[in-house]
């Protein structure tokens, strides 16, 4: 085996001041700008080291200065006003009881989700222009080499950000494919690679569209996979990264449809890195999906899947990272392997079930897995 690279989904713990600071920006509280950018530089600097430390070797910002990975677009787009339902997941419907526990307990986070009411346009790059000068100027103090930085799909903004200005829903897609494409732009262009976060090819199946079939649910996501290609389109592939998810948290996921039925619309996307959950016990299992189907896996295709659990504060043994990085290597090969979570550790500002030190001792985990499967410590399955 050569060396397999790591990664993660993006969205890392952020400090109680760059909390503090988003919940005052979120709630329209008054605050001081000048502080609020000075304390996303640190926090940033802060979460590369500890990347860098973990053995990380593409590294994010963690997605400090955003309230979360998909809403944070009411607050550079025009077009957001008022609030959008709230749709609980099918399978926690099921569970009433659990659902109830856990929205007591204070398990699920709270932010706005306004309506898109108008016509959706950038209010500028300026925001992520910030982003990205802390990123980089993160990744070059702490002697990272390549990084990376997520940005909402049109599909995860539609589920979040609901539709009530567009005719219709592909008009909506087709608005906001068209609004985020210069921020894709903006992030390759600054040489970094560009996640694009897609729990609406999952997610939203017992979400949003929890009264069709899967049939059904499969052409949606087909369009919202048409619509992101349009946003893409001549961005080179090798820069470009595709996180599918079926909700990051802990909870009985009887509902979440299976990769197997995903798998054709997932390879359809432009990105060549796929990332993708196989370490939670609902989905562990299907790493065999692309072992039944390598024969249909683009040859271009770079696999990342999930080696830790971002629901849960185990922390993974290495040599079980090293045996789910042997069994994509040896469907794809090594070099077409990148060990990665399954999902974001962040998700929600000032929200997340994974304690941050121990989040941080999982990409470990996954650093030292990765070396152990390169090094031929872990056998690859049959």
């Amino acid at each position: 085996m050569t060396g397999i690279l790591t990664t993660h989904v993006g969205s890392l713990p952020r400090t109680q001041e760059v909390v503090d600071f988003i919940f005052a920006r979120e709630r329209g509280e008054p605050y001081d700008s000048g502080a609020f950018d000075a304390a996303m530089t640190r926090a940033v600097s802060e979460t590369v080291r500890w990347q860098v430390a973990a053995g990380v070797d593409i590294v994010s910002d963690g997605e400090t200065s955003k309230i979360s990975y998909a809403t944070y677009v009411k607050d550079r787009y025009t077009g957001f006003d008022g609030d959008s339902p709230r749709n609980a997941p099918a399978d926690l419907k099921r569970f009433p009881g659990f659902l109830k526990r856990i929205a007591e307990s204070g398990g699920t986070p709270q932010y706005a989700r306004p309506m898109c009411v108008g016509e959706v346009k950038s209010k500028g790059q300026g925001e992520l222009e910030k982003d990205i000068a802390n990123l980089k100027a993160a990744m070059a103090e702490h002697g990272a080499t390549r990084g990376f930085m997520n940005a909402a799909s049109p599909g995860v903004i539609s589920l979040f950000l609901q539709n009530d200005h567009y005719p219709t829903r592909d008009a909506y897609l087709a608005a906001l494919a068209d609004a985020m494409k210069a921020e894709y732009e903006t992030i390759v262009a600054a040489g970094l690679d560009l996640q694009l976060d897609c729990p609406d090819l999952a997610l939203s199946r017992h979400m949003l569209f929890s009264d069709l079939s899967d049939a059904e649910f499969v052409k949606i996501a087909a369009s919202h996979v048409e619509a992101l290609n349009h946003a893409l389109s001549g961005l080179p592939p090798e820069k470009l990264r595709i996180h599918i998810c079926w909700g990051n948290y802990e909870g009985p996921h009887i509902c979440d449809i299976p990769m197997a039925q995903m798998f054709d619309t997932l390879m359809q996307a432009r990105p060549r890195h796929v990332l993708f959950e196989t370490s939670n016990p609902r989905h562990g299992h299907e790493w065999t999906v692309f072992r039944d189907r390598r024969a249909d896996i683009p040859d271009d295709k770079i696999l990342v899947p999930g080696v830790v659990d971002t629901t849960t504060n185990f922390v993974e043994h290495p040599d079980l990272v090293a045996e789910r990085l042997s069994r994509f290597a040896g469907i794809v090969g090594a070099d077409r392997v990148i060990a990665g979570s399954d999902c974001g550790f962040g998700t929600f500002a000032g929200f997340g079930a994974v304690d941050p030190d121990i989040a941080y001792a999982k990409l470990g985990a996954i650093a030292e897995g990765a070396a152990r499967a390169s090094a031929g410590g872990a056998a690859a399955a049959s």
